[in-house]
């Protein structure tokens, strides 16, 4: 399958955000192209389109299955595995914030609060606990928010993103209106 100029560069792009998505080249490659294509796609297909070895290929879809970014479909009379998105854009988005709370977020915060059960012995270890301690703070307040929005629809998401910097004129609207009373 040949990609338009346009459609080629998405893709490459997609590989490049894919390191700072949390997976490598290859897959961002993959996920972008598939997200793109309107046909489910086979494994020699998605090899031809980006000119990588359908050994990588194989690798990638295992590891795009593992972040439940992709499912296989099947074609009646054709024995062949097609791949597809599992879900829209939302859902994809949704389950990469989940998996790299499991991979990042999770270790850290517990990385965190074992530091912070231990007793400080000196001064310095007193100011490190105290800096974890923010920083401790900080994730959980960001996981727990970011948990909300995953239960948020699409729509109600759009919505909530449109208000923008909406959102800290009413915060400070309201800072103003509980201060003089």
């Amino acid at each position: 399958m040949s990609l338009s100029d346009k459609n080629f560069s998405f893709v490459m792009h997609c590989g490049e955000m894919g390191s700072r998505w949390g997976f490598n080249r290859t897959i961002g490659q993959m996920c972008g192209l598939l997200i793109i294509t309107k046909n489910p796609m086979t494994a020699n297909q998605i090899a031809e389109s980006l000119s990588i070895s359908r050994g990588n290929v194989s690798m990638g879809i295992k590891e795009l299955q593992s972040w439940q970014l992709i499912k296989v479909q099947h074609i009646p009379g054709d024995r062949k595995e097609y791949y597809a998105p599992a879900g829209d854009i939302w859902d994809m988005a949704n389950r990469v914030f989940e998996e790299r709370k499991k991979r990042e977020v999770e270790p850290t915060l517990s990385l965190l609060r074992d530091n912070l059960l231990d007793t400080a012995s000196n001064e310095d270890e007193l100011y490190a606990q105290k800096q974890m301690g923010e920083i401790h703070n900080l994730l959980e307040t960001v996981t727990k928010w970011s948990s909300e929005l995953q239960r948020l629809t699409p729509e109600q998401l759009n919505k909530l993103m449109k208000l923008g910097s909406g959102i800290g004129k009413v915060i400070d609207l309201k800072d103003k209106i509980f201060k003089k009373e």
